[in-house]
């Protein structure tokens, strides 16, 4: 999975060597001496040398290191990513399949309503729990989320009530929040930002394939006959095996470079001195420690105008995001399907975005343009919606599906990477995750109202809002690209152009006002 060498259009890389820091002093080794003997221990790292001011690793040996990253948390993360968004989305499944009358639900739709929306209640208090990847050791506290939410996806299987399962969909939201939001911050701690959206693509397309995959295996499991109600046996089969994936996380996924246990001391020392070239990255490099908070770059954060952009972006979408995994099923009946063929016909949408996903991650990460990628997306999200709200044809409407699928997961997966690129520290980088997912966070509470029962069979009212909000996120997405457009000429101005870093080559590190820095377009 490791990217090609070469610097991407997007890279903010400089190319001279600044002077000794902190993190040079704590993190690689350097002793607290100087300048020119700090540089010349950085000179003797394995796969890494200074030369005439400048910083080179070994481009062979820093791709086995991430060939090494990817191949060790990219799969365990996704693995974790799937099953929390099986287990937050199977309700929809749940409720046609005989959850609705077994907890006696209004016939009005409200009760199933708020299913969904105490959850995203749950999800937006514990928002700031993003921040806890770096207070808490990364192995620990992912443990701690992954047996917390498989725990309660499993009790909704013995809830006999609309107020138990209440209870158990606050909690899910609870944990589920400390673990999703926060993986893209601890990403950080190990990849570049050349390297960041693909692998936050391949994460986070684990949510469509779990929504493929819900449906499949709910059309599998009430299918058959069973001694207990097929709705319960679905709960207990995706909850179940969380429990044991939370001794996975805790054995598997690693803390820092330096502390990975599957990497060489070669492998550590390039990690090392990528570091020097990675804005505030704790675990590659910088004075930023594990369990260390920078209270001043919080405020900064709290007071940049782009954070709020992206965070409004990020509610448009998740508008059209959390109602359309839980309410498909529901609207596939609707078009005339049975409950069964409705659970099957919910997963090849989902397996189309999962796939554009990765492809559009991969190109924005190599072309640098996000924005781009994002509005084009945006709008075929739109269309599709527009096609659900004004045609009455199923296959127009199954066609319309595939197109609001294929435009709201790729899009709002995007907008992570995008934030995370433009933050100048780990503190930042985490406070902008999560001021993006407590305003974010906030759509999907009106995502989950506008279905209402008594507009069923088309669903209008819902179709229209979505399509309004996902052409609104294209609008959002040119307006902060002309806003980094501007901040990156006021950037060249001050400082002049930023020299592009040869091949190997590691850049002193930037912050977000530094000579060193552009913002990802």
């Amino acid at each position: 999975m490791g990217l090609p060498d070469d610097q991407s259009a997007n890279s903010p890389e400089v190319v001279q060597h600044s002077p000794v820091s902190e993190f040079e002093k704590e993190n690689i080794g350097v002793e607290d001496t100087s300048v020119e003997d700090s540089e010349k221990q950085i000179h003797e790292l394995n796969g890494a040398h200074h030369e005439d001011g400048r910083v080179f690793v070994d481009a062979a040996a820093e791709k086995r290191l991430v060939r090494k990253l990817d191949f060790r948390i990219l799969p365990v993360m996704f693995l974790l990513y799937l099953f929390s968004y099986l287990d937050r989305s199977n309700v929809g499944n749940a409720k046609i399949a005989g959850m609705s009358k077994d907890l006696k639900l209004s016939a009005n739709g409200n009760d199933y309503a708020w299913l969904l929306t105490i959850f995203y209640i749950a999800y937006i208090v514990f928002e700031w729990c993003a921040l806890m990847w770096k207070v808490v050791p990364p192995h620990m506290w992912a443990a701690m989320m992954v047996f917390g939410w498989g725990l309660i996806a499993t009790l909704q299987a013995t809830t006999v009530s609309w107020a138990g399962m209440m209870v158990c969909r606050f909690l899910l939201g609870a944990f589920e929040a400390g673990f999703g939001p926060g993986v893209p911050f601890y990403l950080s701690f190990f990849y570049l930002r050349k390297e960041l959206g693909l692998r936050i693509g391949i994460f986070l397309s684990a949510g469509p394939l779990a929504t493929c995959f819900a449906g499949a295996l709910a059309y599998g499991i009430t299918g058959g006959h069973v001694s207990i109600a097929n709705w319960r046996l679905l709960f207990l089969v995706e909850g179940l095996p969380c429990m044991v994936l939370a001794a996975v996380a805790w054995f598997l996924i690693p803390d820092s470079p330096v502390s990975a246990t599957f990497l060489t001391q070669e492998d550590k020392d390039v990690a090392k001195a990528r570091g020097v070239r990675q804005v505030g990255s704790d675990a590659t490099g910088s004075s930023e420690r594990l369990g260390f908070i920078v209270w001043s770059d919080i405020g900064a954060a709290l007071i940049d105008p782009k954070n709020y952009l992206t965070a409004m972006m990020y509610f448009s979408t998740n508008v059209s995001f959390s109602s359309l995994p839980v309410f498909l099923p529901t609207i596939l009946t609707q078009m005339g399907f049975s409950a069964i063929d409705s659970q099957g016909l919910s997963a090849p949408p989902y397996f189309v975005s999962f796939l554009v996903v990765i492809l559009t991650t991969y190109i924005a990460d190599r072309t640098g343009q996000r924005g781009i990628i994002i509005l084009v997306l945006s709008f075929i999200g739109g269309i599709g919606y527009i096609l659900l709200a004004t045609t009455s044809a199923t296959s127009t409407r199954y066609f319309g599906v595939y197109l609001a699928a294929v435009g709201v997961f790729p899009t709002i997966i995007n907008i992570l990477p995008w934030v995370l690129n433009n933050q100048g520290s780990d503190t930042k980088r985490g406070a902008g995750i999560a001021i993006l997912n407590l305003v974010g966070q906030c759509g999907p509470i009106l995502g989950t109202r506008i279905f209402p029962a008594t507009d069923a069979p088309y669903y209008r009212l819902g179709m229209w809002t979505c399509a309004a909000f996902m052409l609104f996120t294209g609008i959002l997405a040119v307006i902060l690209r002309t806003l980094l457009v501007w901040e990156n000429k006021r950037l060249d101005a001050k400082h002049g152009p930023v020299e592009k870093a040869t091949d190997g080559e590691v850049a002193a590190a930037v912050e977000n006002d530094g000579p060193n820095f552009r913002y990802v377009l």
